[in-house]
């Protein structure tokens, strides 16, 4: 990498403004402090009494840390807060809404088979809870752009190595949650993500306006998926599922939604990431890094083929995060996504250019797709 190889600011200077209208301010709160249900207090009880053992104190005050995109919450307990003299996260997951069975079932299993993921302390799955080994604030996202870029390339280079270590995990690695199949139904419906929110409710378009071909597109992307060797996939392996340590290991984490699927899923992933933009010329350096890995452990596949494979489930996923972006803004009230979405159309576009059958679909994309988003964000902001 040479020094020119940062990643590309996400937001335009003159769309600054939509963070101040899109984004809540952050407050610290406890699990005991939040406005509850009675329902919602009994639960609240139930776990201050599952915790009594390990607290040094009935009443620690419990501080909450960065969540990810689902309803569960995560909270510290500081080393002098507990008996075991570590600093330890309890993971709240409620059961209407979250299942932690694959999460405790992964955590135990690759753990045991040497992948970086959080000690599972205790858990209890009908009440939705767990302790665990606590991985530190440091996400990879957040150390990767301040440092220089010989470290950065060594870092992303970590990632890839440890991607193939999950990737030579076997389907039934975790006999409790043997790993289900990424299935033409679970692709296409992951597509059918951004036909629904994105397109539709998202930007108010019918989806009727939709390419004439776009049905045969997606099918052609699904076809890609499934002809590629399939391998234990993690689903979401980004720069902030990512935490380094003290050790200057890689800690994995939100794993839980693992299936057995595409060999370039999670490469994809990582390295045309929906949060950080490197240049071109580092992507493509670091997806021949990782296929010389893969074919050192694989059956050998070309460059070429394994590119194409890449590009073209990148824009599966892409399509789909463009969904689900859209859904966590529109249903869970959580806008601070939208402002993910221009980097993910972005690398969908930059996707479709390296294959003229698409020129179609790429023009479609700029002038149709990219125009009536930043429409809705220019609406939004002056709102």
């Amino acid at each position: 990498m040479t020094s020119q190889a940062r990643p590309t600011s996400l937001l335009k200077s003159e769309k600054l403004r939509i963070i101040a209208n899109l984004l809540t301010t952050a407050t610290t709160k406890t699990i005991m402090s939040l406005k509850q249900t009675p329902i919602q207090m009994d639960r609240s009880l139930s776990i201050k009494a599952w915790l009594a053992p390990w607290l040094t104190h009935p009443d620690t005050k419990l501080s909450k840390v960065a969540g990810d995109a689902s309803f569960r919450s995560y909270y510290r307990i500081t080393a002098e807060q507990n008996t075991t003299g570590n600093s330890l996260i309890l993971m709240d997951a409620p059961p209407d809404k979250e299942s932690s069975h694959s999460f405790i079932s992964l955590a135990k299993a690759w753990r045991q088979q040497g992948v970086e993921v959080p000690q599972v302390l205790a858990h209890d799955l009908q009440l939705g809870v767990a302790l665990l080994e606590d991985f530190g604030d440091l996400q990879f996202m957040q150390k990767v752009t301040n440092i220089p870029s010989v470290e950065v390339n060594q870092l992303y280079q970590q990632a890839l190595n440890q991607l193939s270590g999950i990737q030579k995990l076997t389907k039934a690695a975790a006999k409790e949650h043997p790993l289900p199949d990424y299935t033409h139904e679970l692709l296409n419906r992951e597509l059918n993500l951004f036909d629904d929110w994105f397109f539709e409710k998202l930007l108010g378009l019918p989806k009727a306006s939709l390419p004439k071909n776009w049905e045969v597109f997606k099918q052609a992307l699904i076809t890609s998926a499934l002809e590629q060797p399939q391998v234990t996939v993690h689903r979401d392996y980004h720069s902030r599922n990512l935490m380094v340590l003290e050790t200057n290991q890689l800690g994995i984490i939100d794993f839980q939604d693992a299936v057995y699927g595409p060999c370039t899923y999670d490469a994809v992933s990582l390295i045309r990431d929906c949060y950080l933009d490197w240049p071109e010329a580092t992507q493509q350096a670091w997806l021949a890094y990782f296929h010389q890995v893969y074919c050192q452990q694989a059956s050998p596949v070309s460059l070429q083929t394994f590119t194409r494979w890449f590009d073209w489930m990148g824009m599966q996923r892409h399509l789909k995060v463009a969904g689900i972006f859209s859904r966590l803004a529109l249903r869970d009230d959580k806008p601070n996504y939208l402002l993910d979405i221009p980097l993910t159309l972005k690398h969908l576009v930059r996707a479709t250019q390296n294959y003229p059958e698409l020129a179609d679909l790429q023009a479609w994309l700029t002038q149709v797709v990219i125009t009536n988003f930043n429409n809705f964000l220019q609406q939004r902001n002056n709102g």
